[in-house]
């Protein structure tokens, strides 16, 4: 099996440890595995937060004039954090950057996946910033470790 694979199932098994021990979702079930692949990018991870905090807002804002609620908040929360994820990989076009190395600018303009801003946005909503952003990181970090004691992945 891969390391994405493996790193997404150890993911849901904390993600889950973590829910059942302190009652708080690390962000959705699946964000602490892809998160703990990326953590030797931390610009990488703080663009997706920030995409995350700009989604919540939006739909926030978008609920003050019309009725968003269940499946429909659910769905524009995924649908803005996918749409705002998009621009923001769109920003070195659109500024000219196409010039600078393709490392930086996947390192500058990296949102990790399409799905996961919407789904850290939505608990966002759902529980409040700290007790989402904090059992994400700390999840994330023991999925990275676990990854690391199987033999997974290659320290960067």
């Amino acid at each position: 099996m891969d390391t994405m694979t493996v790193s997404i199932a150890i993911g849901l098994m904390v993600s889950l440890l973590f829910t059942e021990a302190y009652g708080l979702s690390a962000g959705g079930m699946i964000v602490p595995g892809y998160l703990a692949l990326s953590l030797h990018q931390p610009l990488s991870i703080l663009v997706t937060l920030l995409v995350a905090l700009a989604t919540f807002a939006l739909v926030r804002g978008l609920a003050q004039v019309t009725i968003l609620y269940g499946r429909r908040r659910i769905v524009m929360m995924i649908l803005v954090g996918f749409l705002l994820a998009t621009l923001v990989r769109m920003v070195p076009f659109w500024t000219g950057l196409t010039d600078m190395p393709s490392t930086t600018l996947s390192t500058c303009f990296a949102v990790i996946g399409f799905i996961l801003p919407g789904l850290i946005a939505l608990w966002i909503d759902r529980q409040g910033l700290l007790e989402t952003i904090a059992p994400l990181v700390t999840s994330s970090v023991v999925v990275r470790l676990v990854l690391i004691l199987v033999g997974m992945e290659v320290m960067v």
